[in-house]
């Protein structure tokens, strides 16, 4: 493992990101329980490592983090990144209440975010795709990854409606509108 490759743009705009996408799972009002807060955290990191492992490095290799296929310090502060994601995926499900009617959109919506973050970091130069692999490849593994982790938020939290902070109008709505 490589401690620091060069620190250049990839790696300030990794700090930067980093700690605003934490400081905004610290200060946004309340919706969730700590106990759904540290899964949804917890499934953001591991969604990503599982795709970085598979599709970013190992045997297929479509893209490398940060300056070289090597690991180095700052692919933690990426890593770490997901986190995030994975929380404002599940935070904003309960904000916007989405339901079976608006589900479709909401995936298709975090679809897009997702294709515009990884932009992001290719212009940061924080992702450097390789062995033919682009952007528009990224839309349906999003599609996938997204469905998956709003029907697990949606099964978690009809199973354990008490992982959901809830109001009263909420405790009698026990199925998927």
């Amino acid at each position: 493992m490589i401690w620091v490759g060069k620190f250049d743009i990839n790696e300030i705009s990794l700090l930067i990101m980093t700690f605003a996408a934490y400081l905004f799972v610290l200060v946004t009002p309340k919706k969730l329980s700590k106990e759904i807060t540290c899964m949804s955290l917890l499934w953001g990191i591991g969604t990503g490592l599982v795709y970085d492992f598979t599709i970013g490095g190992g045997m297929l290799d479509f893209y490398r983090e940060n300056d070289t296929n090597h690991y180095e310090m700052f692919d933690f502060f990426y890593y770490a990144l997901y986190g995030p994601f994975g929380y404002a995926f599940m935070y904003f499900y309960e904000v916007l209440k989405i339901r079976k009617k608006t589900f479709a959109y909401y995936v298709g919506g975090w679809a897009v975010v997702g294709v515009i973050a990884q932009w992001l970091f290719t212009i940061l130069h924080i992702i450097t795709y390789q062995n033919n692999y682009s952007l528009p490849f990224s839309f349906p593994i999003f599609l996938l990854t997204q469905t998956i982790t709003g029907l697990f938020y949606h099964y978690v939290t009809s199973v354990y409606p008490s992982g959901r902070l809830m109001q009263k109008e909420k405790i009698q709505q026990d199925k998927w509108d």
